[in-house]
């Protein structure tokens, strides 16, 4: 037959449909469902009977690692990136262990490194005033009540509105849009303190939002890892959303609104929040067997464990804890998680992750509960920015799975 037969024509080899699918290891049907989706282009020789494929277009589709199965089960949607491994007891950056990155350098530094693949000690990301300007003016508008994630998601809109040049995708655009943005979203949270020069790190000016107390050279050690150890997590939820919408094309600042949206949930940026009301009440009540238990008796689960991506401790827990050991106002904190930890392996063996080393940070420094949630919010912006910028790479709209209708065939009487 025409379609299992290798093919020339004047643009050069041509592959036919069995060829190109053995090519990139997937279905004949997948290779059109590239089609429709912009990443292939088919052409049919006049008398033939089957579509060919440029051969070279075939090589790029699958040196990028786009070839994956239609899958009817979500969580085996697969997308190829470069940005971070999780190997079982430890997590990487472009194969750099994320806690040597967090006791090292500032997140700054490692946000920069993760973009552009190149470090320099001491950079700094500034707010341009006007940019700034509009997105402070926008929060302070927002009822009393409002939480600081309804803040970051209308900093984002409002720096969106200042900044007329946002549709410039290309990659020197995309990285000076992420230098000015995150500082322009720390900037917009409500001061609790003075703020420190702008020479400082992005994390001495995060704690001056966060809390009224003084900081120490150990908390400020401790809240600039958490920003670094939470940059990536693969593709969580949150990143998953920012990549559809990287692949549709949006602006930076419309990626990070999709990737806002996504993280505002108990199940992901809120889960600290769980923890540290958790660990508020052992210390309240004095003791940790209590507030397992209440926990069981209800059936809710126990905030800050376990992970379904480590079978044992959160490597970016253990990085955390350890730091936070050398926090004096924290160990009051520590305590009560261990206590929580060892309670509850007494019924079921899990383990502690991010979210509860993340709330011993917010409680010993005396933070609000949603805390967490914004030092979360904050650090991911940076690994949403390196998604983007992996996607805008990618042929537009790839991220486009196809659903499987399961409604009443037609035809159907007019309702």
């Amino acid at each position: 037959m025409a379609d299992q037969d290798r093919s020339h024509d004047s643009a050069g080899q041509r592959l036919s449909t069995g060829e190109a699918a053995d090519r990139l290891g997937v279905k004949p049907e997948t290779v059109y469902a590239y089609v429709s989706r912009g990443q292939l282009t088919s052409h049919r020789s006049p008398g033939g009977r089957g579509s060919t494929f440029d051969a070279k277009e075939v090589e790029a589709l699958a040196r990028r690692g786009s070839r994956r199965e239609p899958s009817t089960a979500a969580s085996e949607l697969a997308v190829r990136t470069g940005i971070t491994l999780i190997d079982r007891a430890h997590c990487y950056f472009r194969g750099v262990d994320t806690a040597e990155l967090a006791a090292r350098y500032d997140y700054e530094e490692v946000a920069e490194w993760l973009w552009t693949g190149e470090l320099h000690r001491g950079m700094r990301f500034t707010a341009p005033p006007d940019v700034l300007s509009a997105a402070c003016r926008a929060v302070q508008a927002l009822p009393e009540h409002s939480g600081p994630m309804d803040r970051l998601r209308l900093a984002v809109v409002a720096a969106a509105a200042a900044d007329p040049l946002r549709f410039d995708l290309s990659e020197e655009a995309v990285l000076d849009t992420a230098r000015a943005l995150i500082p322009t979203l720390v900037g917009a949270l409500p001061a609790q303190t003075p703020d420190p020069p702008r020479t400082e790190a992005l994390a001495s000016r995060l704690w001056s939002r966060l809390t009224p107390s003084p900081t120490d050279a150990a908390s400020l050690h401790a809240l600039n890892a958490a920003l670094v150890l939470l940059i990536d997590h693969d593709l969580a939820a949150s990143t998953l959303a920012v990549r559809v919408a990287a692949s549709a094309r949006a602006h930076p600042y419309a990626i990070l609104s999709a990737g806002f949206g996504a993280l505002d949930g108990p199940l992901h940026g809120a889960a600290s929040g769980l923890a540290h009301r958790m660990l508020v009440e052992v210390l309240e009540r004095g003791s940790a067997a209590a507030v397992v238990a209440d926990h069981l008796r209800a059936g809710r689960h126990i905030p800050g464990l376990g992970h379904p991506l480590y079978p044992g401790e959160d490597p970016r827990a253990r990085a955390l804890f350890g730091l936070l050991e050398d926090v004096p106002q924290a160990q009051s904190a520590l305590q009560a998680a261990r206590e929580v930890i060892t309670t509850t392996a007494r019924q079921t063996e899990l383990h502690a992750n991010v979210d509860l080393a993340l709330a011993v940070l917010t409680v010993s420094a005396g933070m609000p509960v949603e805390a967490g949630e914004t030092v979360f919010a904050v650090a991911r912006t940076a690994g949403w920015i390196a998604h983007a910028l992996e996607e805008y790479g990618e042929p537009p709209l790839r991220m486009r799975p196809s659903g499987q209708y399961n409604g009443p065939r037609p035809p159907q009487p007019l309702p």
